[in-house]
C-alpha cells in the first residue's frame, strides 16, 4: 500500500511539473469575440486596413519561427487575408502595421502571401451586407527557422509546410460586419 501511494505521489508530481504553459495569442486591441476595430478594417469598407498588434506566449520548446494567418470561414468556400511565415523566433509578437510588407513594421526576414484580395501582406474585413463573418486569427510556433518558401509560393503549399511544422497554435476569433 505504502508503495502504491509514494508511485501515486511521485506520478502526480511529475505530471504537475513537466505540464508547461499554453501557447497563447492576445492583442491590445482585439478581443475574442468582439468587434474588429475599425484600423484594422479593409479600406474598401471604410477603415485603416492595418493588421493588428499581436502578442504570443509560451512557445514549446524547439520553436524556431513563427507563422500567422487570419481566415474568414463565414465567405463563401473561405477567404484568406493574411498568411505571413518565417517570423524570426525571437519575436514575441507582430506590431500594429507589420502586415504591410516592406514596412520594417514585422521583424527580419518575414514573407507574406497574397491574400484572396490579391494583396501582398495583411487585408482586412469587408464582408458583403448581412450578418457579421468571424475572422480566425491563428498564431504557429514552429519547428524550422525558416520555411524555405517564398512570397510568391503557392498558397496551398505554404499552408501545408506551416502545418507540417508546427509544434502549437493558438488563435484569436474576432467579427466583423456591415
Amino acid at each position: 500500500m505504502r508503495h502504491t501511494l509514494a508511485w501515486l505521489c511521485l506520478a502526480a508530481l511529475a505530471s504537475g511539473a513537466s505540464a508547461a504553459p499554453a501557447f497563447t495569442l492576445d492583442s491590445p486591441t482585439l478581443h475574442a469575440g468582439a468587434a474588429m476595430p475599425l484600423a484594422n478594417v479593409y479600406r474598401e469598407c471604410g477603415g485603416g486596413n492595418q493588421s493588428p498588434a499581436l502578442r504570443w506566449h509560451h512557445p514549446p520548446p524547439g520553436t524556431k519561427s513563427y507563422a500567422v494567418t487570419m481566415y474568414d470561414p463565414d465567405a463563401a468556400g473561405g477567404f484568406w487575408h493574411w498568411i505571413a511565415f518565417d517570423i524570426a523566433v525571437g519575436a514575441h509578437g507582430l506590431n500594429a502595421g507589420a502586415g504591410t510588407p516592406h514596412s520594417g513594421n514585422a521583424p527580419g526576414d518575414t514573407e507574406q502571401l497574397r491574400n484572396d484580395f490579391g494583396d501582398a501582406g495583411y487585408s482586412g474585413p469587408c464582408p458583403p451586407p448581412g450578418k457579421p463573418h468571424r475572422y480566425v486569427i491563428t498564431a504557429y510556433a514552429l519547428d524550422v527557422p525558416e520555411l524555405g518558401i517564398v512570397a510568391h509560393f503557392d498558397r496551398k503549399a505554404a499552408l501545408a509546410a506551416i502545418r507540417k511544422h508546427a509544434l502549437a497554435q493558438a488563435s484569436l476569433t474576432v467579427v466583423w460586419g456591415r
